[in-house]
């Protein structure tokens, strides 16, 4: 009769393990893309779109050039004496530090959204060579998105491009030609006209707009330039070299990956359009993906903020001991000022330094075995008693250190 009974009871029993769900979720790798495409084509305005809404780290060689100068660690001083000497940044030591970034702890708890490599320079790799490097990465990237463009709208909105040499922003065409912003506004006007009610309300808008708009002003306009790169012979040469060197190549790696994990964007877009086609439904699987790793942010624990409704935080099971110390084999108790969420529970850091270091990679600290105390033994007696021996044998049982 009991056997009936606990037969009839298990289908209706709560199967949901929340431990088993946080220890899946510890041990599952982070989503990792890499966008493709023609110099010039939006690559890295996309990726770093992505990255910003999806919370990965954006990979790309200047960015990691200023990180690296910024932080101020070995890589960037070297990079800090080959500028003030006047060189140029050599491929491989670019090359080096994009690799140590994909490498780092916070790229193996958030993932990373690639812009840039492989690149068409063959100075230090060959593009071969770089995207051997890719396919033998530790975390290999989960989905390739390539920006397709022909070779002539491309080079045509190249050669559109200024820059103003203070601020260093990129304008299109259609944002300093004056006959087509005359065009765009006398179609807003037709608009306007057609809807009379509004009419009021958007011309006080515009007004605004315009007065804070930097492109309305003449002496603005005046500053743009013209980069070397963006002249129409360098833009046709640069989409040339693509194709002979780096086209055929990365169409045999696209080839191998899973259709279903390859996004292929029109690059005529806009990159707000481009960037609204990938997360749309079309692609709810990469943005399924995504938003479910890498939306656990971190938040700032306070007594007015819970996660829902009638819902309080939850305390972990290290308690008030620090996730930090007692893997380094210490029991410090944590700091309620350091005070941190991950999925939903409570953890306490003992200094800024641990709580830097557990945002930036939680897992190490979380997975199995831990929690685990460490226990300290001291072994002593007379000489020849064979203290060695036993320290030897519990630190292996153990998994302990002499």
């Amino acid at each position: 009769m009991a056997s009936q009974e606990e037969k009839q009871i298990e289908p209706f029993a709560d199967i949901y393990s929340e431990d088993e769900a946080e220890k899946s979720f510890l041990l599952s790798k982070p989503t990792c893309l890499i966008v493709l495409g023609k110099p010039g084509s939006g690559k890295k305005t996309l990726a770093r779109k992505l990255a910003q809404i999806w919370k990965c780290i954006f990979i790309e060689a200047l960015e990691v050039i200023q990180t690296n100068i910024n932080e101020e660690t070995e890589y960037g001083l070297k990079c800090q004496e080959l500028l003030f000497k006047g060189q140029s940044i050599s491929e491989e030591l670019v090359t080096e530090m994009i690799l140590k970034k994909i490498e780092s702890p916070e790229v193996a708890h958030f993932g990373y959204v690639l812009s840039g490599f492989p690149s068409l320079s063959e100075e230090y790799m060959t593009v071969s060579q770089q995207i051997e490097k890719i396919k033998n990465l530790k975390l290999k990237p989960d989905f390739l998105i390539n920006i397709k463009c022909s070779d002539y709208d491309l080079c045509q909105r190249i050669s559109g491009q200024r820059q103003h040499p203070v601020t260093g922003q990129i304008y299109q065409r259609n944002q300093w030609d004056p006959s087509i912003i005359e065009k765009h506004m006398k179609e807003n006007n037709q608009c306007e006209e057609e809807n009379e009610e509004d009419e009021e309300q958007k011309e006080e808008e515009e007004e605004v707009n315009i007065a804070e708009d930097p492109l309305t002003m003449p002496e603005f306009l005046q500053q743009l330039v013209q980069r070397p790169e963006d002249i129409l012979e360098n833009a046709e040469e640069r989409v040339g070299i693509y194709k002979d060197r780096m086209l055929h190549p990365l169409e045999d790696l696209m080839a191998e990956q899973d259709c279903q994990y390859l996004i292929e964007l029109d690059g005529n877009q806009p990159p707000d359009d481009l960037f609204l086609y990938v997360s749309s439904d079309k692609n709810d699987i990469c943005f399924y993906c995504c938003f479910i790793k890498q939306d656990e942010l971190f938040r700032v624990l306070s007594t007015y903020k819970l996660i829902a409704h009638r819902y309080r935080w939850q305390r972990s099971r290290w308690g008030r001991a620090c996730p930090v110390a007692l893997k380094e084999g210490d029991i410090v108790m944590g700091n309620p000022t350091l005070a941190v969420s991950f999925l939903g529970k409570m953890y306490l850091l003992s200094s800024p330094e641990a709580l830097k270091t557990f945002m930036l990679n939680p897992r190490p600290y979380l997975l199995p075995p831990m929690p685990l105390p460490p226990c300290k033994v001291l072994v002593f007696g007379p000489p020849f008693s064979g203290r060695t021996t036993i320290c030897n044998l519990i630190a292996d049982k153990y998994k302990g250190k002499v």
